[in-house]
């Protein structure tokens, strides 16, 4: 199925669809408690894992904190059995990925103008089938930019496809054409425009594009906790939801992981369900998981609707439709 055509909310003026890229552990603690992480800088947003310590002239290392308990079996479960040595790097690495800054959006975007075009994203994404990673790169990049320019609405379509090619670039074997993606965008830019904004893109971000992802993270706390494929599906509906929300950029990757893993685990296990080992407090994952839920019971609402008709789909066992039914069921009280 061909994505639908990209439309913006009634504005003053007709919306047209361009980007000027101008400058202008006993007890596990929390991954992020367990180092002394740095304020964030107010240059380019990019993901250096908090505590690390650079030198001149060095490469830059994250302290680490303690892995948990069954880290080398949890790789071992998601293929990475010859990985086992370096289980306490990969932890720190993927566990400790610092938040983006907690700065606004740009003036002329919107949240709901950011969701438009994220959702708009998830549709060229499964229409290409590219790799689940690829999507949550992209969206990394868009909230990097967002955070580090000025962007013209107008131009806002171009930003999120030309960081969708990057992502591509970085997570692909095999690469969509420009023209492709241009043909996707109803011709709203030419392929030139978009290997301009590219080049922006990798300037203004300074090539700082790994981010270990929270997808990632899913999987490793998922294995940790040994959470059935049920529990893992559900989780995964609720950690792609929240990508349509704007705050969910200013969250660690892996703390958005734990909180879609919670209520993963609370909604088809019971109200005083939570994986263990716990690697985040409650009060840690208070404000994330109302935040999802709250999008779970959205529904398909307009110009959100591409991830819960993605998972409403049999082959994803109807999820987005079943979870909206057991949100809404009366939850027990305390004993």
């Amino acid at each position: 199925m061909r994505p639908g055509a990209f439309k913006a909310p009634a504005t003053g003026s007709p919306f047209q669809l361009e980007i000027t890229l101008t400058p202008s552990p006993s007890p596990l603690q929390s991954p992020a408690a367990s180092l002394n992480a740095e304020p964030p800088s107010a240059a380019v947003p990019n993901s250096v894992p908090a505590g690390t310590s650079v030198s001149p002239g060095r490469p830059e290392r994250p302290l680490g904190p303690c892995a948990p308990p069954g880290l080398e079996e949890a790789l071992s479960a998601l293929g990475l059995e010859g990985e086992r040595e370096y289980a306490g790097d990969i932890f720190a690495e993927v566990l400790v990925c610092r938040a983006l800054p907690p700065r606004a959006l740009p003036r002329t975007v919107t949240p709901e103008m950011r969701a438009l075009v994220v959702d708009w994203l998830v549709q060229v994404h499964e229409y290409l089938g590219l790799a689940a990673d690829t999507l949550y790169l992209a969206v990394h990049l868009l909230d990097s930019y967002l955070r580090a320019d000025r962007v013209r609405l107008h131009r806002l379509q171009l930003l999120g496809v030309a960081c969708l090619f990057v992502a591509c670039k970085m997570e692909e074997c095999v690469l969509p054409e420009p023209t492709s993606l241009c043909l996707l965008s109803a011709g709203s830019f030419s392929p030139a425009e978009l290997l301009r904004a590219e080049r922006r893109i990798l300037s203004r971000l300074d090539f700082r594009l790994h981010h270990p992802g929270p997808l990632l993270c899913l999987g490793l706390l998922a294995a940790l906790a040994g959470s059935s494929p049920q529990v893992m599906l559900l989780a995964t509906y609720f950690l792609e939801l929240s990508l349509l929300e704007a705050e969910a950029a200013g969250w660690e990757p892996g703390r958005r992981a734990a909180a879609a893993l919670s209520l993963a685990h609370r909604v088809l296990n019971g109200a005083g369900s939570r994986p263990e080992p716990a690697l985040y407090s409650p009060a840690e994952l208070g404000p994330l998981e109302p935040c999802m839920s709250r999008a779970a019971l959205r529904g398909p609402a307009p110009g959100r609707a591409a991830v819960f008709l993605k998972y409403a789909r049999p082959q994803r066992q109807g999820t987005s439709l079943a979870s909206a039914r057991l949100l809404r069921r009366p939850q027990p009280g305390p004993p």
